[in-house]
Parts: C-alpha cells; sequence; structure tokens
C-alpha cells in the first residue's frame, strides 16, 4: 500500500485503467470469447442500439435473425422480449443503453472501415461494450475521488479508499467481465447524483440541483429500483439542520429550480415512455411480466451473509468497511442512523425481490451501484484508526481481500465459484481445495 500514498490519484487511475483493460482483453477479446461479452440481461440493455439505429425496428424483429441464427450460440441463448397486450417490449430499461451509446456509435463508425459486419452484433460491438464498462468504472472512481475530497479524507487514504473499491470488490468483475449489466454504468450514475446533491447541501446553488436531477433521472432511467438512492440524502447532507434547510428552501426561495429539477427528472424519464408509446401506446407499463417483488418475504440475511450470494461473504472488503461507522456514530449520530436508516431499507426492498440471488452472477450483484456507502465509511475508518499496530493490520487485511477478491473473480470465471447454486460445502472446497470440485 506503500506506493498508493506517493503517487497521485489521477496516477493511480491511470494504473487501475491499465489493469482493467489487459484484464478485459485478455479474458473476452480473443478467439470467440467475445460473444459472452453481451449476454444475459445485458442482451435486453443493448438490444436498442441495435433496434434504434440499425433495424429502425422496436418489436425487436430481428432478434431471430441476428442472435438465433447468425450469431447463435447455445449456452447464450436469452429471450429479453415480453409481450405487453399484444405489443412486443423489451424487459428491460433504456438507461444503459444510453451510457452505452457512444460506444456503440463508434463501433459503428469503425466497423466497416476494419472489415466487420455493420449489423450491431459482429466483434466490434462487443469489445466496444466492454470498454464502456471500463471506462465507466474508472468515471465512477473519479467521481468517488471528488466525493471523499467533499468529505476532507486525506489524499493519501482516498488512494487506498480508490485502490479497495476497484480491486477489492466486485465493481472490477462488472466492468471488466460483464460490462453489459447495468451495475457498472448505475455505479458512475450514482456517484455523480451523491457528488451533486453533496455540493447542492453546501453551497444552495440552481445548478447543482438541476445536475442532481439529471443523474437521479438517469439512475432510474437505467434501473428504476436504484431511485432509492434518494433516501441517502439525509445522510449525503451532512447534518439534521443542513438538510431541513435546504428542504426549506427548495419550497420558498428556490422554487423555480426546483421545478427545473423536477422538470429534468421527468423529461429524462420521458425518454423511456416515448419507447414504450411507440411500442404499446401506452406511456406507462411494467415490462417485467410476472417477475415482481415479495415484501413478505424479503431475505435480508441471505443477501448479505448466505453461501449462495452473500455481499459480505463474496466481497468480504465491504464488512471490514463496516468498521468505520463505529467512528461514523462518534463523530455525527446523525450521519450514523441517517445512513444505516437507508441502508436497511435499502437491504430489505432488494431482498425483497423474488429471485433475491438476482440470477447467475457474482456476488450481490445489486450492491455494485451503492460502493459509495462502503467507500464512505472506509475512508472514515482510514481516517481515524491511527494507532500504529492497529493501522497496520486494517492496512494488511486490505491489502489480503483485495488479492482474495481477485481469487474469487477467478474462480467464478472458471466455474468453481457456481453462478447460482452454492452452498457452504462447496464454497469451502472451492476456495481451499478446488480439486474436490472436479
Amino acid at each position: 500500500m506503500g506506493l498508493v500514498k506517493k503517487h497521485s490519484t489521477s496516477f493511480l487511475l491511470f494504473i487501475i485503467s491499465i489493469i482493467l483493460v489487459f484484464s478485459a482483453a485478455n479474458v473476452k477479446w480473443g478467439g470467440e470469447r467475445w460473444h459472452s461479452i453481451i449476454r444475459d440481461d445485458g442482451k435486453g440493455y443493448y438490444a436498442y442500439l441495435p433496434a434504434i439505429f440499425i433495424y429502425q425496428d422496436l418489436s425487436f424483429g430481428f432478434y431471430d435473425k441476428i442472435e438465433n441464427e447468425k450469431y447463435f450460440i447455445p449456452q447464450l441463448v436469452f429471450d429479453y422480449r415480453n409481450e405487453y397486450q399484444g405489443s412486443i417490449v423489451n424487459k428491460y430499461y433504456v438507461g444503459t443503453a444510453i451510457a452505452e451509446l457512444p460506444f456503440f456509435l463508434m463501433a459503428h463508425a469503425l466497423s466497416e472501415p476494419m472489415g466487420y459486419d455493420s449489423d450491431g452484433y459482429s466483434k466490434i460491438y462487443y469489445v466496444f461494450v466492454n470498454i464502456a464498462g471500463l471506462f465507466y468504472m474508472v468515471l465512477g472512481l473519479y467521481l468517488l475521488w471528488k466525493i471523499l475530497l467533499l468529505y476532507q479524507i486525506k489524499k493519501s487514504n482516498i488512494n487506498i479508499v480508490l485502490l479497495s473499491i476497484g480491486l477489492g470488490t466486485h465493481l472490477f468483475y462488472y466492468a471488466a467481465f460483464e460490462p453489459c449489466m447495468s451495475h457498472v454504468y448505475s455505479f458512475a450514475a450514482v456517484n455523480a447524483f451523491v457528488l451533486w446533491s453533496k455540493k447542492c447541501f453546501i453551497e444552495a446553488k440552481s445548478k447543482y440541483l438541476i445536475i442532481a436531477a439529471l443523474m437521479f433521472g438517469m439512475i432510474v432511467l437505467i434501473r428504476p429500483v436504484n431511485g432509492l438512492v434518494i433516501l441517502a440524502l439525509p445522510f449525503v447532507s451532512g447534518s439534521f439542520p443542513v438538510f431541513k434547510q435546504r428542504l426549506q428552501e427548495l419550497f420558498t426561495k428556490k422554487y423555480l429550480a426546483t421545478i427545473g429539477a423536477l422538470l429534468s427528472v421527468f423529461g429524462v424519464l420521458f425518454i423511456q415512455g416515448i419507447i414504450y408509446y411507440l411500442q404499446t401506446g401506452h406511456f406507462i407499463i411494467y415490462s417485467y411480466g410476472t417477475d415482481h417483488f415479495d415484501f413478505l418475504d424479503s431475505h435480508m440475511i441471505d443477501i448479505l451473509f448466505s453461501y449462495k450470494k452473500g455481499l459480505f461473504l463474496y466481497t468480504p472488503i465491504c464488512l471490514l468497511a463496516c468498521f468505520g461507522s463505529y467512528y461514523l456514530f462518534l463523530k455525527n449520530k446523525f450521519h450514523f442512523f441517517s445512513l444505516l436508516a437507508f441502508f436497511l431499507v435499502l437491504t430489505y426492498v432488494l431482498a425483497s425481490w423474488w429471485s433475491w440471488w438476482y440470477g447467475g452472477s457474482f456476488s450481490s450483484r445489486v450492491y455494485v451501484e451503492y460502493l459509495f456507502v462502503f467507500a464512505i465509511l472506509l475512508a472514515f475508518a482510514l481516517e481515524h484508526i491511527t494507532i500504529k499496530k492497529w493501522r497496520n493490520l486494517f492496512m494488511a487485511s486490505l491489502f489480503f481481500l483485495i488479492l482474495f477478491n481477485q481469487k474469487q473473480t477467478y474462480l467464478y470465471r472458471i466455474g468453481h465459484i457456481h453462478f447460482v447454486d452454492m452452498d457452504k460445502e462447496w464454497y469451502w472446497n472451492s476456495i481451499i481445495d478446488p480439486l474436490k470440485l472436479k
């Protein structure tokens, strides 16, 4: 960790970028491995781009000809379409596609000159989606850097936090190896929302409010359940008097900015409404079919601790970061209890989804976008653990857990950690004696 302290944060982000590009290129870009860059839910997120810019077909009629014939790979078959009142709709939301759009357009412009089919599904498009995932991860880490500066965290500790979040959590996996999923894009959008919201609480400027509102609209457009991040605003404010004051200003002194913010949010969300209207004649529909939340059967313990998908088991650096909550409590009890309330509500809702394990996935993937919480807690721990022997122990634990995350990521990629069917015996065999899995 000593090297982290000696270099600038920009240099650290550059090093992380190099590691990401090397990892993605080595694992995903060679041979026929590129086919798995866009898979499962990611096919639905991405499909809006070829549908609009190549086929002009929002009923996705090209699916059978392109995905089930030209690029047919049995183990990667995934139909993202649902029927709604006789019309075909994409089960997933358009926000991820919007985030991928600049990279899609670059791939489309380069496809023909570089000898690839300009059909939206040849290798160049997939590689550029991978590059998009890497870009948004680094952007998210950059925004996290700026957030931590607002908390007056020391530069050396910020660098350690960014390294820990970047290489020690499942963010790394979802940026480098499954960039088609929505999480890395949500990670960047949530961090942008938190940053500009924090700025708005510090300085009550209308432009900060509008930017935060646009980011909130994008968060919901990517993955609607992540609108829950708005419940983190009391924590982001830093104190109850500040939160109360800014809230009062929105409805008294700055009501025009408030109207602008609301219009910004609904303007962004209207993009999805337009797509639904073109598909079905309705602006608002429920595209997920029979998938649903069951709030009477929430699996809060399972989503955090289980061998199946427990966040703290498969991303233990998040558990270590929770030591920072002790110092948060000592310094600012409003800070502590507002964060605790947000995390409990968030976990309750996420764990109430019918598939609380969220299908085939590494760790509890739905927490990737909320890594800012653990980053702040980790930063508080690093700031306040000053006794040398305890700090050295904490730093050694961080270093070990970064390596451990990389090991678990590797085991997941090669199938030793199963994408859905994990139990205690399988887990410990995969970690300690993988030969037993053969």
